[in-house]
């Protein structure tokens, strides 16, 4: 999990990842869609995003095809998930006490 988190925490990977959601990509292509940074750049990037098991690469020829892994994702998305149910079973908790407290107070003003 922690690979992923420090591989999704750079926007270019991000960007690449949205990049490879759907479909596979060739490198050359991914490259294109990043002329502000070097081909080797790109290839870090990529590198990082394979050891992170967040994509998978398929040769064909000298060519590269790269494709999202959701599933190098899932730990991470669990555990976020999870922070985040926390989060909102907490605010639940409040809103109803505050919703009860509300109630309380307009039903004893309605008997008065």
């Amino acid at each position: 999990m922690d690979d992923a988190l420090r591989a999704v925490a750079d926007p270019t990977r991000r960007a690449i990842l949205v990049l490879v959601r759907d479909r596979e990509v060739s490198a050359g292509e991914i490259a294109e869609r990043f002329p502000e940074i070097s081909r080797p750049a790109v290839s870090q990037h990529l590198r990082t995003l394979i050891a992170a098991h967040l994509v998978d690469v398929r040769r064909a020829g000298n060519r590269r095809f790269y494709r999202l892994r959701p599933e190098g994702l899932a730990e991470a998305v669990t555990f976020l998930e999870t922070m985040w149910s926390t989060s909102l079973s907490r605010l639940q908790h409040e809103a109803e006490k505050e919703e009860r407290a509300h109630t309380g107070a307009q039903d004893v003003k309605g008997s008065l």
